[in-house]
């Protein structure tokens, strides 16, 4: 409605001088151009650069004034560092920077997931995957036993290919009672790969299969990367006899599927038992 209050219409603007916005290019001096906000960014750091320039000036100077002090033999203070020069980040200034990242990255967690670690609460996040506690002990057999659980007061050790861990932490299964007790206070390497925890208790490993050994390793990582377990030492086992009987598999079946060729008068063990075993364990 406002052409019946404004028929004619709005007078006109009068011309603008362009020529009072105008400044000098900072990338070429023979142009001009506008001080529209698109060349603002370009403007400042021209500026930026003048200050700049004056103040290394100044400085130059100034230092200049100081060596012909110098010269004359005056008393003058320490040499004065350029304040245009730049500065190097160094090391120092790497490891600040890192340290910044760190916290900005806890911080986060905390306020997407309400923990500093985002929910992560595996291996790494325990203080004693880095600073193990007597982890280079040395066990006999018979010590080593000692760990079975029979004595409330000491932890819950199990051994495997030479090493020892730390299960206390899941004393209602490996504890007196628990549903793989009879692994605790023993190296029983044997029955990981075979899967007959109940006759294979023990670490020779000799006629296993490929398949079983990779079984024993596999355990063995298991127990090395679990986020409450801990390798606490090693156990030191007496030479095995060579002329010595090898165990016998708990299920011939199994013994003639991973030695055919020499049916039942040698032992092998099956894998099959021991991944049965696996999603069991693995869970608790």
């Amino acid at each position: 409605m406002s052409w019946i209050w404004n028929p004619d219409g709005d007078a006109p603007k009068p011309p603008t001088d362009d020529n009072n916005n105008l400044v000098q290019d900072p990338s070429d001096p023979t142009r001009k151009v506008t001080k529209k906000a698109a060349n603002q960014p370009f403007l400042a750091h021209k500026q930026y650069r003048e200050k700049q320039e004056q103040e290394h000036q100044a400085w130059l100077q100034r230092n200049q004034e100081r060596e012909e002090k110098l010269a004359r033999g005056e008393e003058v203070g320490p040499a004065e560092e350029d304040p245009t020069a730049e500065q190097e980040v160094g090391f120092l200034g790497l490891l600040k920077f890192i340290v910044y990242l760190i916290l900005v990255i806890i911080i986060a967690g905390k306020f997407f997931t309400g923990s500093f670690l985002w929910e992560y609460d595996g291996k790494w996040a325990r203080l004693k995957t880095y600073w193990p506690e007597n982890s280079g002990r040395l066990f006999s057999e018979t010590y080593l036993a000692t760990f079975d659980g029979r004595d409330p007061t000491k932890p819950l050790y199990l051994a495997i290919d030479g090493d020892v861990f730390d299960v206390s932490s899941a004393r209602r299964t490996y504890g007196p009672g628990g549903p793989y007790h009879h692994m605790v206070g023993v190296d029983a390497a044997r029955s990981f790969g075979t899967g007959c925890f109940a006759t294979h208790r023990t670490h020779d490993l000799r006629g296993l299969t490929d398949n079983e050994l990779r079984g024993v390793e596999h355990w063995k990582k298991f127990f090395a990367e679990h986020k409450t377990y801990y390798r606490v030492g090693k156990v030191l086992h007496p030479p095995i006899d060579p002329t010595s009987p090898i165990p016998k598999h708990c299920d011939p079946k199994k013994e003639q599927k991973g030695h055919p060729t020499t049916g039942n008068s040698n032992p092998a063990m099956s894998h099959s038992k021991g991944n049965s075993e696996a999603s069991n364990r693995e869970e608790l």
